[in-house]
């Protein structure tokens, strides 16, 4: 018997019908070469000789009484795989948008809480001849970096599954636990939980003091502003009141061209993840005829993990920043720099508060207090008139850069299908795999029915930004360039004398000079002029040189060529 923390506790007391609060994954898996099994049969068989390596798979809930109390996790030894892992053929001609609105579908449905909460779906019938694999469990189990640890349970690093010992069988576990015992176990974990809660307050005080209370200035006073980052998003179609269906969209990127642009603009792969969903959230709007892109930026809510270099227990330990999508910034690259200094400040912010944020709180009496005030939410309609403290949730969980395998047949994509909730209506969750970064986007179908759409903006996205990267690090090379270059050598080359005719002064001409530079980019150079001899009676005049870097390495003066400049009217 181990207790459900606050946290985790949270997403059980949060959940209604309209708000299911699983997470799961879609991926499409290549079976064996010459393969001509079921393949449904062996995963049922690789599952069961795997139950025993995570706890999520053999525990399930057993209530308070009254609900007081957070749940606890006890054993169940009669787990029924026929109904955990279920088969599903996909009509013809068994596309890919067909798979994602059955995952859509049946990410709908709640999960069954008098049994272990977890599903696993083989979708057949896929038109490429692969297999689809839709799973889900809930949040109050596991959370994104545990996710992965769930999914090392069952997958493989090869396509030989490795041996797994078998654990000693136990028996006499009790079904249902008694009264009185589950009520000794509730004033128990609200002892420890008071306890725990007091113990923190001191240090909260002092980090709270810390962060909220600025230093004097040089004059003695203390100015007090409003953090930049507590802003709230503007009222978009994206933030409305939802219904129980769902829809679902998928698009992948190439991780090392999102890993160049990172570097290029000085930015973290999180920024560029950021940036791209801003890009195509914006497009979206644009194209939906609803009020176009509001003047104010976006925002974003972001998971950022508590859970320390090591920690595999399966929990949630994660808290929430909110961060600038810089959505009313039209230049990508600037958007991109915009948010990379909201995501910093933000950083700093929640590091202040690291150590101190709590993961597990005290509930006694929370269950039906916050369950009836998350139902009188959703139905009040409230989310559809206040401003949203965030427009959507983005999140980027780093996976596994190996292929990774399932009885087996190897995983081809990894798309993360994840939470929305009353007032924000989008989520979109990242996971690397193998070289790719999976965008899986989950919406309300009511709010947003196109999400695939919105997928499709993300890879378009990519490519705008690409380009834009491309140029942006020829300009800065080419600018580089030109600063190495000594001003004094610079004249020195780009003098070309020419004897004037008779009579006249000596003019000033254009110059083309040529410039070795990674890139072939126009730039300029101050102070580079051609002079010849005037002719007679006329005064030089001052034309600045024109640059032309081409392609080599390093940056030096290969040639001069000087024209005339013809006369403008």
């Amino acid at each position: 018997m181990k207790h459900l923390s606050g946290l985790d506790a949270t997403f059980l007391y949060l959940e209604t019908p309209e708000t299911p609060m699983h997470v799961g994954s879609m991926h499409l898996y290549d079976l064996p070469e010459g393969f001509d099994g079921d393949f449904y049969e062996e995963v049922k068989k690789h599952v069961s000789r795997r139950m025993h390596l995570a706890p999520v798979f053999h525990r399930k809930l057993a209530l308070m009484p009254f609900e007081l109390a957070n749940p606890v996790w006890v054993e169940d030894d009669d787990v029924d795989l026929d109904y955990h892992i279920r088969r599903i053929m996909l009509p013809k001609p068994g596309t890919i948008e067909q798979l994602e609105a059955y995952v859509g579908r049946l990410h709908s449905s709640l999960l069954d809480r008098s049994r272990p909460l977890w599903e696993f779906y083989v979708i057949e019938g896929l038109q490429s001849g692969q297999v689809g694999f839709y799973s889900k469990v809930h949040h109050a189990a596991i959370d994104g970096q545990a996710g992965v640890a769930f999914a090392s349970a069952v997958l493989d690093i090869s396509p030989v599954p490795r041996e797994v010992k078998q654990p000693v069988r136990r028996r006499g576990i009790q079904y249902q636990l008694g009264v009185a015992e589950l009520i000794q176990a509730a004033l128990t974990n609200v002892v420890a939980q008071y306890a725990k809660l007091i113990w923190y307050l001191p240090k909260t005080a002092k980090t709270l003091g810390s962060a909220l209370i600025p230093e004097k200035d040089s004059s003695g006073r203390r100015r007090f502003s409003w953090p930049k980052n507590l802003s709230l998003g503007p009222r978009t179609l994206f933030n409305v009141s939802i219904t129980n269906q769902r829809t679902f969209g998928s698009v992948s990127i190439p991780l090392d061209e999102a890993k160049q642009i990172a570097k290029a603009v000085n930015v973290t792969i999180n920024d560029v993840v950021l940036g791209l969903c801003s890009g195509a959230m914006r497009r979206y709007l644009e194209e939906s005829g609803y009020d176009g892109v509001p003047k104010k930026p976006m925002v974003a809510a972001v998971p950022v993990s508590l859970r320390e270099a090591g920690n595999t227990e399966q929990n949630t330990q994660a808290t929430m920043m909110l961060c600038s999508l810089a959505s009313n910034i039209k230049d990508p690259i600037e958007r991109l720099k915009a948010i990379k200094s909201s995501t910093s400040a933000a950083k700093e912010s929640i590091n202040n508060f690291k150590a101190v944020i709590p993961t597990d709180f005290p509930s006694f009496g929370a269950p039906w207090l916050m369950s009836g005030l998350a139902s009188l939410y959703g139905r009040s309609k409230i989310a559809d008139n206040l401003p949203p403290i965030a427009n959507v949730a983005i999140s980027n969980v780093p996976g596994p850069p190996v292929p990774l395998y399932l009885a087996g047949a190897r995983m081809r994509t990894y798309y993360p299908v994840s939470i929305i909730m009353h007032g924000m209506a989008l989520n979109i969750t990242v996971e690397s795999y193998q070289g790719s970064l999976d965008f899986g986007l989950t919406a309300c179908r009511r709010a947003i029915p196109d999400v695939k759409d919105l997928a499709n903006y993300i890879a378009d996205a990519h490519q705008e930004l690409k380009t834009k990267v491309t140029a942006y690090v020829a300009e800065m090379a080419a600018k580089e360039a030109a600063r190495a270059l000594p001003p004094a050598t610079a004249e020195d080359e780009a003098k070309d004398i020419i004897r004037p005719r008779r009579g006249r002064r000596p003019q000033t001409k254009a110059v083309n000079i040529e410039i070795t530079t990674p890139r072939t980019v126009p730039i300029e150079v101050e102070n580079v002029k051609v002079e010849t001899k005037p002719k007679r009676g006329r005064r030089p005049k001052a034309i600045p040189a024109e640059v032309i870097a081409t392609e080599a390495e390093p940056a030096t003066v290969t040639s001069i060529r000087t024209r005339r400049q013809r006369k403008t009217s």
